[in-house]
């Protein structure tokens, strides 16, 4: 019996193998270090993004995934499996391109069947598995159009329906909706969100859009200057900054420093008055944006330094927005919506 119990005890305790392990990942060209010791897990079914400014090393970091560049130091892993010099064609990923990376010549079913032609699947059995493909990214009966002959929007969806009809356990995403414009790219990027769901693989998506990083993943992985400042979920990267990096970056936070301390607070969460109108830290409204849905006020403290806010235009029009620069205010907050920071992180 002792030692049945043992054995489903050690049972319990075995490891979730990630879809996806970066271990010491360091790639550098040159003088310039793009990617500098990162480490990271992506869980099996994640929509994990990777996020950051142009050159922090994020789409790096995806093309060592896939295979595309090779590290300098450091291990990656695929399901469990040590691939870091195995080539790009022998790994179970496939990648998807914002340039789609469409063979012109090819019919869509053509560019669709191309990979399981590579694979030798019989021309009647690659053409069922495209179609049933295309349903799925809601491009019934298009197959025997010409790339050209598709929109952007739909160029795309071709673009992932080659990528999934070999059924990869993990599809790599290089800023895909980066040249749609911003209508389509917020259609595509609920599409997008729907079909991994549905598929059930882990999607590993690089963007340097923050409201696409927040809306889209389980979890996110910000990057900077090749390093990776921070990895939550969206809830928690953005109530929850660990740098002032992070807070500057992923939408927009006000910094401030107080009686020794420096802290994040959200536009959108600190509450303006009149000036007479009780406690909370007076100042004077500068600048006044008025952006449709909401306005957005610079107001200069004065006790020193700036803080932006963020309201709704529930019942203002932007003539009595617009009125109110130049106003005298007072600001308050909840102690709850800070968030203790330093440059640091620590």
């Amino acid at each position: 019996m002792a030692t049945l119990a043992a054995t489903a005890a050690e049972a319990e305790v075995v490891e979730v193998v990630p879809a996806v392990r970066l271990s010491g990942i360091r790639r550098v060209y040159g003088d310039v270090v793009a990617v500098a010791g990162v480490d990271l897990d992506i869980g099996a079914g994640e929509f994990f993004t990777l996020l950051g400014p142009s050159g922090s090393g994020k789409t790096t970091t995806l093309r060592v995934i896939a295979g595309f560049e090779r590290p300098d130091a450091g291990r990656v892993e695929l399901q469990g499996a040590d691939v870091t010099r195995v080539a790009p064609a022998q790994r179970a990923v496939n990648t998807v391109f914002q340039d789609y990376a469409l063979f012109p010549h090819m019919t869509v079913a053509e560019n669709v069947e191309y990979g399981l032609r590579v694979k030798g699947m019989s021309r009647r059995d690659r053409r069922a598995r495209a179609e049933a493909v295309l349903e799925r990214v809601r491009l019934p009966g298009l197959g025997d159009r010409k790339p050209v002959q598709l929109s952007g929007g739909q160029r795309q969806r071709v673009a992932l329906a080659r990528a999934i009809v070999n059924q990869p356990p993990v599809l790599l995403l290089d800023e895909p909706l980066g040249a749609l414009d911003l209508k389509l790219r917020q259609e595509m990027q609920t599409f997008l969100k729907a079909l991994q769901r549905d598929l059930e693989i882990t999607f590993v998506y690089v963007t340097h859009d923050q409201e696409e990083a927040l809306t889209m993943s389980d979890r996110l992985a910000v990057f900077n200057e090749g390093r990776i400042e921070q990895v939550g979920s969206p809830a928690e990267v953005y109530e929850h900054p660990e740098t002032e990096f992070v807070a500057g970056f992923v939408g927009v936070s006000n910094v401030l420093e107080r009686d020794g301390r420096r802290f994040t607070i959200r536009p959108e969460k600190i509450r303006m008055t009149d000036v007479e109108a009780g406690e909370g830290e007076p100042g004077s409204v500068r600048e006044v944006v008025y952006v449709g849905m909401v306005t957005r006020y610079v107001v200069d403290l004065d006790s020193g330094g700036e803080l932006v806010v963020v309201r709704q235009n529930l019942e203002t029009s932007s003539q009595e927005a617009l009125a109110e620069q130049g106003k005298r205010v007072r600001l308050s907050w909840r102690p709850e919506h800070t968030y203790e920071i330093d440059k640091e992180g620590t």
